[in-house]
């Protein structure tokens, strides 16, 4: 051992650790060779976070369980083509004299050890299947398995990425993989365990390949940076471990590229111009300030981390993992005293966890997770991130689902003082956002008349409204939405169903608008009577449209309908004869004196709608079920537009 604490050169307690070859410097004219490949492991010792695999292996190994097949699934560098390659070596291990069976205790280097890890023994055949998808690459192997090994125990075929093979070559390989030769041990690698066939999994042993903890990944960090003879913090180390997502070999190359950063030394700060991060401790401060409503703020520290280098994506990521910690900690404290938290992250997260509530954590988590696709997609991402901190600085202080439903039952304004702009973000627009708006919905619902002109469409829209409260409250001022609710929820009486107009309403009333739109546009009325309908449905009506449709109207009213399909041919649908009369209603508007006077005194101008105007009379008057009856009017030979 040396001074560092880790073998030297010729040492085999622990060979991951031990360079393939002498470092190679430029000045000596040889070829550099990176991190990832330099401490590649060579025995299961080596393999960082898969115990279990190794275990399991081990346990085969010893009991003589061998299977013929393997699948190695994970993310990518956590290891899989290199744990194919020392399970390889185990299953051939030999050492005259010492060793002569498969193992996983590879103690020294055997016969075939130094080929297999190199990747050339002529026994372990190593095969990339997005370049060999075919079926003639298949049959190759197969025709080749027939053969014994030339010189090991075992014919190992480790196929990467075999997820990119054909179908015919999966199909080709079936029977060879459930029944190969008694040499032949198949070791299958890929990141889409989706992807590969049933057929094919269940003829393999699969072991899933975890990603590496940060406290494990942090330690191998440091054993290699120390080994390498590069001084390098805490913090950045773990910066490094963090930006490698559990990936052994995305962390060796970017602290590959810190080296060669740093130039023998490498901090925090180098991290985080490198790699484009915030100070953790700026990031908690952007916390503060959103979760505080200081949206002024919030806008100038981002600005100010992004003058530094910092990428706005990057920024709300870890906003967004800032936000993941204060949850963890609010429902698991433990989660505070992992390895990769830092003190500071420690101490003001638990702060955040008492102060803030889980539903708030949660709404400012989907806010930033959709805010970063937003930014990485955004020909601006300083602007999309600025929205997006707008955004969640706004809905910092607004009520929850259940909040606003408490509000509602003990009948105060549910949009009373919500909305209000944070501070440092002006005032709310007047009219907007407060509970301005809410009184205009209540003046609205009692009164419907007042305001926009009691045109049809406005009353098409309240209509449904004011049947409710004629049915079950003595007065529409004092009607409660929750009331309201309630009411509709009971089930209709199917005796106020006359016209398929009736259906539409209902469907309205249960808040069904794709069943509301059906009526309108895709059915034509050919027969209608209590309990039965008749229709022909339009050409582009859903198959199944007449039985949906009574089976929703059953649901509704408590009483059996039936809706059955016509051959006759039916009324134009609802939508039809609005559209024609509209249209009615723009000739006559055109042909009014006063209207085609104004036209030929403004030449381009056109008339694009007609609203109609009813008076209390009229309406008290159309409200008349028997002025509303078809039948009667048909009898008595009115005409609808009358």
């Amino acid at each position: 051992m040396d001074e560092t604490g880790f073998p030297d050169q010729g040492a085999n307690q622990a060979p991951g650790l031990v360079p393939e070859q002498p470092a190679a410097r430029a000045d000596d004219g040889g070829a550099y060779r990176v991190l990832a490949r330099k401490y590649r492991p060579k025995t299961f010792e080596d393999l960082v976070g898969q115990e279990p695999m190794v275990q399991t292996l081990e346990n085969a190994f010893e009991t003589g369980r061998i299977a013929q097949a393997w699948m190695l699934t994970g993310v990518r560098g956590v290891g899989k083509t290199t744990t194919a390659r020392i399970l390889a070596r185990g299953l051939n291990y030999e050492v005259p004299g010492v060793a002569d069976r498969p193992t996983v205790k590879l103690a020294e280097e055997g016969t075939h050890c130094k080929a297999i890890m190199e990747g050339r023994h002529v026994d372990v055949i190593e095969m990339d299947a997005a370049s060999h998808t075919g079926i003639g690459d298949i049959r190759e192997i197969i025709d080749a398995a027939r053969y014994r090994p030339a010189t090991a125990r075992y014919k190992v075929y480790i196929i990467d990425e075999v997820h990119m093979l054909s179908n015919a070559a999966f199909n080709g390989l079936l029977k060879t993989l459930e029944e190969p030769p008694e040499h032949v041990k198949f070791i299958f690698a890929t990141t889409e365990i989706r992807k590969v066939p049933i057929t094919v999994l269940s003829r393999c042993q699969r072991f899933d390949l975890r990603r590496i903890e940060q406290s494990k990944l942090i330690g191998l960090l440091r054993r290699i940076s120390d080994a390498e003879g590069i001084r390098i913090s805490d913090e950045a180390l773990m910066l490094v471990a963090r930006a490698g997502e559990g990936s052994a070999r995305d962390s060796l190359s970017l602290l590959d590229q810190a080296m060669a950063h740093g130039g023998g030394a490498i901090e925090a700060e180098d991290l985080r111009q490198m790699l484009g991060l915030a100070d953790r401790a700026r990031v908690i401060d952007l916390f503060e300030h959103l979760m505080s409503g200081r949206i002024e703020d919030a806008l100038g520290e981002l600005q100010a981390q992004y003058e530094v280098g910092a990428d706005p994506a990057v920024v709300l990521t870890d906003l967004a993992d800032f936000t993941h910690l204060v949850t963890r900690m609010k429902v698991a404290p433990k989660s505070a005293d992992e390895a990769s938290v830092t003190e500071a992250e420690r101490a003001r997260g638990r702060e955040f966890a008492e102060k803030i509530s889980v539903r708030l954590l949660s709404r400012a988590w989907q806010i930033l997770l959709k805010g970063v696709q937003e930014v990485q997609a955004a020909s601006k991402p300083l602007a999309a991130a600025d929205m997006v901190l707008v955004r969640l600085a706004y809905a910092a202080d607004l009520p929850d689902p259940g909040e606003l439903m408490e509000q509602v039952r003990s009948g105060r304004n549910p949009l009373a003082g919500a909305g209000q702009a944070p501070s440092g973000g002006g005032s709310a627009p007047a009219g907007g956002g407060g509970g301005g708006g809410a009184q205009a919905i209540a003046v609205g619902m009692s009164n419907p008349s007042s305001g926009m002109g009691g045109g049809p469409t406005m009353q098409a829209s309240v209509r449904p409204q004011l049947s409710t409260i004629q049915g079950g409250m003595p007065k529409a001022e004092t009607a409660q939405p929750q009331t309201a609710a309630r009411i509709e929820e009971a089930p209709r009486p199917a005796g106020n169903l006359k016209t398929l107009r009736d259906c539409a309403a209902l469907a309205s009333e249960k808040r069904d608008i794709p069943m509301k739109v059906a009526i309108q546009r895709q059915m034509r009325l050919v027969k209608f009577e209590p309990g039965k309908i008749e229709i022909q449905p339009t050409e582009d009506a859903p198959a199944d449209i007449a039985g949906e449709f009574g089976r929703k109207l059953t649901e509704w009213t408590g009483q059996r309908w039936f809706v059955v399909v016509s051959r006759n041919q039916g009324r134009p649908t609802i939508h039809e004869e609005e559209e024609a009369n509209q249209q009615q209603l723009l000739s006559d508007a055109k042909s009014h004196p006063t209207v085609a006077a104004l036209l030929s005194q403004f030449p381009g101008a056109k008339v694009v709608d007609v609203k109609v105007q009813i008076s209390e009379e009229d309406e008290a008057a159309l409200a008349d079920p028997l002025l509303n009856d078809p039948l009667l009017n048909e009898a008595l030979g009115n005409d609808e537009d009358d």
